[in-house]
């Protein structure tokens, strides 16, 4: 385990009793990484995740939380290769499914808040208006089974300080995504071919963030959002297809390398994959609106963020 934020060192882990102490599960991955990057002032940041740190092993999971006692406990660990699940899904469900309840029960042991990342996964895509959070689940594929699995070890953990936060269509710097993917394939192929009849909305690891800690409130003297389940994602709505119209017509405004001439719409059935995707995962957020005051970025906005990001991070190499 390492800690950010004071540098601290095991021995002196208890010495700054002002700080909010916060375990980050799953540190090296994407939104983990902007989580540590954005936390705000004030919080100590315990990094775990493999080889040292292993989610599915339910004695380390409580002897490590008990060793670093945090206030709050943010878990971004999951097995997220949504193919690979269809192969692995017992894996998939230690991981994504008992993993999660091994934290709840933790968490619940030395009194921290948990917040936990899930997915639209959960659903079936059958639905034609944003998903609320009480509406039915039925995931189609083994990632969304484990996925709500873990929701569902949360739950009959009997730990009620927690938040679970499903997303979608989630991109940022640190990661494989698809705004990385379209931007690669336009840099070496002159056509594409892109999903057309899949909808969802798409979600920005910096206000995923910022979400996170709108609900647990750190710097507000009100108190958190009622604990449970919420929605988020950046506003608005878009098919693959427009998602990678945008990223293309961003990496030209940006002048990165592309050759991509065309970008061809194509349907889901033109395009097999091992998992099934749902049709149509666009949120309704208006619980977590009315819970915090606050309105999402529309996606797009924030995808010219994210751009605007890459160049100056690429220009400060």
């Amino acid at each position: 385990m390492a800690l950010i934020g004071n540098t601290m060192t095991n021995s002196t882990a208890h010495a700054d009793m002002t700080k909010r102490r916060l375990a980050l599960i799953g540190s090296k991955g994407m939104l983990a990484q902007m989580l540590c990057e954005s936390a705000p002032a004030g919080y100590v940041v315990g990094h775990y995740d493999l080889p040292d740190f292993n989610v599915t092993d339910s004695a380390q999971v409580l002897e490590e939380m008990q060793t670093f006692a945090p206030d709050l406990i943010v878990n971004c660990a999951a097995f997220t290769n949504v193919d690979g699940c269809e192969a692995q899904e017992s894996l998939a469900t230690r991981v994504n499914g008992d993993g999660p309840g091994y934290l709840a029960a933790a968490a619940e042991a030395v009194g921290a808040l948990l917040v936990h990342i899930s997915t639209d996964y959960v659903f079936s895509g059958d639905k034609k208006t944003p998903y609320l959070e009480t509406d039915q689940t039925g995931p189609l594929s083994a990632y969304g089974r484990s996925k709500l699995a873990g929701e569902h070890a949360i739950a009959a953990s009997g730990l009620e300080r927690h938040y679970i936060l499903r997303t979608s269509w989630l991109y940022g710097p640190g990661g494989a995504n698809f705004v990385e993917t379209i931007l690669r394939l336009a840099a070496e192929r002159e056509e594409l071919r892109i999903v057309a009849d899949q909808t969802g909305s798409p979600t920005y690891t910096g206000d995923l963030v910022q979400a996170i800690f709108n609900l647990v409130a750190p710097n507000r003297s009100c108190c958190a959002a009622p604990y449970g389940i919420y929605h988020f994602s950046n506003s608005g709505m878009c098919t693959w297809y427009e998602f990678a119209c945008e990223i293309i017509r961003l990496a030209h405004v940006y002048a990165l390398p592309v050759i991509t001439k065309q970008i061809h719409p194509i349907a889901t059935a033109d395009y097999p994959l091992p998992a099934h995707r749902p049709q149509w995962s666009v949120f309704d957020k208006s619980k977590y609106q009315q819970a915090t005051g606050i309105v999402e970025p529309e996606w797009a906005s924030s995808l010219n963020t994210y751009f605007a990001l890459r160049m100056q991070r690429s220009k400060e190499q």
